[in-house]
């Protein structure tokens, strides 16, 4: 029997929040003090990155510690293969028992079910490992029933949930509040579901992934966070100055401004992302800093219930992402882009240990990845890491001792193939399977190699929103070839290796690595 672990820990996801949305990294227009006091008691990485996006593919790296091209969840719905291991079913090694509050949108694998199986008409299944406490999808049934408890008229219908409150001279569509008070929210709801298991299980260990729908869209926040930023104060998008002239940079670019629709990010919207007026995009951009306000508000419901419960100083807590939000930089909205805004998004580790106290209060900036996190975690636990994870635990980091040969560059992928639903193959008419990109982003470039495109490359000294690409400049061309030479190599050092430190021997199985 495994010895009962003493250590707790909590893992919380929001999604879709971008690095720079948190006062701790620099914005001084954002509330989020509870996260900012937290990154003070902990350690900031401040270039820290998503290994690929949408969701699901982001989700599939964090908890099972491999790149896209290893763990293959492509997109929403691809699949993920049975055979991997990941941190819920690793950490049940040590004695825990993994509790999900959220969701972590997990396609089956298809051969472990039959064809009429009802768990393959939906991406959003649970990892295995995780033992579900709170299941919230795209259609959270238990939150809409609690509002449904509440007396809210609206709540059995999905559609009426982020329907906006009428706002006599309301700043665009999404700056009316939600029609739910902010302690029904459904951050609200899942906070008040992780403290009512914790409440439960003070005496004994355990290990809770909270999973924020928030901030991801639709766009629209409760009172008072609706209110809380003037968007007349908020710093200009990083943009073309046209969306014509934005998508003639890339042809994935002029695809993906195409298919990407108002609609799709707030109630009522019309036409294209890019026709949103100068004005109404600002009150967005303010709507998305509130929703972040909000969640915070929830993250410090946490903290300070886990310091009077005397819980505090027996868990590592990490705060993060799944991936960024474009939120009108480049013309876009949501997380299909080659650009490091859909990628760079915030993480905060606060180590509880003393040998975590010369470490506290500091802002890391070397490059760390979403595959980190599990080798973080498992350290932490006291597990050995799986030969399959790509990262490498944080805790030296953390420690603020001296780690060698740690990355100097981070690394992103993003595919963009046709699902249940035509996506930019289709207006490129590519195969399946070149509908994918690598992007290496150093201290100097950003570099994005495409399977059946031309690249991108951006000298981030003189261009740092990456609005001049070059290249096809043959005064860029010896960066463009290094930038090249360390993609292939990032690949090749990287490529599924489960089995890859093993051999037979006539004494027996070798095992190295």
């Amino acid at each position: 029997m495994p010895a009962i672990p003493e250590r707790n820990v909590l893992l919380i996801v929001l999604d879709q929040w971008r690095a720079d949305a948190l006062g701790r990294a620099g914005n001084a227009l954002i509330s989020t003090p509870n996260l900012d006091r937290l990154a003070a008691d902990g350690v900031l990485f401040s270039r820290h990155y998503s290994n690929c996006s949408p969701c699901a593919p982001a989700r599939a790296s964090l908890l099972t510690g491999q790149y896209q091209h290893n763990h293959g969840v492509m997109r929403n719905g691809t699949p993920l293969d049975a055979r991997f291991t990941n941190l819920a079913l690793e950490c049940r090694k040590a004695g825990y028992d993994p509790a999900l509050f959220g969701y972590t949108d997990t396609a089956a694998d298809p051969r472990q079910h039959a064809p009429d199986d009802p768990v393959l008409r939906s991406y959003e299944q649970v990892m295995r490992g995780f033992t579900t406490e709170l299941y919230l999808p795209e259609r959270p049934l238990r939150w809409m029933a609690h509002l449904s408890q509440l007396g809210y008229p609206f709540a059995a219908d999905p559609q009426a949930l982020y329907r906006p409150d009428p706002m006599p001279g309301a700043r665009g569509p999404t700056h009316a509040p939600a029609r739910f008070a902010a302690a029904h929210s459904i951050s609200a709801y899942l906070t008040d579901e992780v403290l009512s298991y914790i409440a439960m299980r003070r005496e004994e260990p355990w290990f809770v992934h909270a999973a924020y729908i928030r901030p991801h869209p639709p766009f629209i926040a409760s009172d008072p966070y609706h209110d809380r930023v003037d968007p007349d104060r908020l710093p200009p998008v990083r943009r073309a100055e046209s969306a014509a002239l934005e998508g003639a940079t890339h042809p994935l670019v002029s695809a993906l401004l195409a298919d990407k629709r108002a609609g799709s990010f707030f109630a009522h919207g019309q036409g294209l992302v890019t026709d949103l007026p100068d004005s109404d995009l600002a009150q967005l951009r303010a709507t998305y800093y509130g929703m972040v306000s909000e969640v915070d508000a929830q993250v410090g419901r946490l903290i300070t219930q886990l310091q009077e419960w005397g819980l505090y100083d027996r868990t590592l807590i990490m705060v993060t992402s799944d991936h960024g939000e474009m939120l009108g930089d480049h013309w876009m909205l949501g997380k299909d882009s080659p650009f490091e805004q859909a990628f760079q998004v915030p993480l905060i580790v606060r180590d509880p240990t003393p040998a975590a106290n010369p470490g506290r209060g500091r802002i890391e900036t070397r490059f760390t990845e979403a595959v980190d996190l599990m080798p973080t975690v498992l350290q932490w636990v006291g597990l050995p890491v799986p030969r399959q994870c790509d990262g490498r635990s944080l805790l030296e980091l953390c420690h603020h001792r001296p780690v060698e040969g740690w990355r100097d560059s981070a690394h992103w992928e993003f595919d963009f193939r046709d699902t249940w639903l035509p996506n930019a193959q289709s207006r490129l008419g590519l195969p399946m399977d070149q509908c994918g990109l690598a992007a290496l982003r150093t201290e100097t470039h950003l570099y994005v190699h495409f399977a059946a495109l031309p690249p991108l490359l951006y000298d981030l000294r003189q261009d740092p929103h990456c609005l001049a690409d070059i290249a096809s400049d043959p005064a860029a061309a010896p960066v463009l070839l290094d930038c090249a030479q360390r993609l292939l190599s990032w690949r090749m050092k990287t490529s599924a290796r489960e089995l890859t430190g093993m051999s037979t021997a006539p004494d027996g199985l070798q095992v190295r690595g």
